[in-house]
């Protein structure tokens, strides 16, 4: 199966970037693809996205370094974080695996902008930021 990882650095703690992505309940709130989310039941949610509706099962939490999930409804098969302290910064790797191997290169922008809209909430909260004023845009 193929396999696309990309990763940023974040100036936030392991701990707040943790607590921001094994939180599904709030994706809506940082997550630029993320419109709704519904609880369907332990670890297993519905989001409602900007490309279709995806059901995700958590598969592994490892605090505060990784989560990752399965999916539905999505073209990634399953996601994943990796969290890795480096001095001042967070190095936070994102991953996915997939079944089409022409899908490579959307994934990897995918990727990228996960990432940035991660780094962007999580540097926000980092330096005193209110979730609830917090603009994803």
């Amino acid at each position: 199966m193929p396999k696309v990882e990309k990763t940023i650095e974040i100036a936030a703690s392991q701990e707040k970037i943790f607590e921001i992505v094994a939180n599904d309940d709030d994706y809506a709130r940082w997550n630029i693809v993320v419109n709704e989310v519904t609880k369907l039941g332990e670890g297993n949610y519905f989001f409602k996205t900007n490309v279709g509706d995806i059901t995700s099962q958590r598969v592994e939490t490892v605090p505060p370094e990784r989560v990752s999930a399965t999916q539905e409804g999505s073209p990634m098969t399953s996601i994943g974080y990796i969290l890795k302290p480096k001095g001042d910064v967070v190095e936070t790797t994102i991953w996915t695996e997939f079944d089409d191997p022409g899908q490579e290169p959307i994934l990897g922008i995918a990727e990228e902008m996960l990432l940035k809209s991660l780094k962007k909430y999580a540097e926000y909260l980092e330096s005193g930021g209110n979730p609830g004023e917090f603009n994803k845009k």
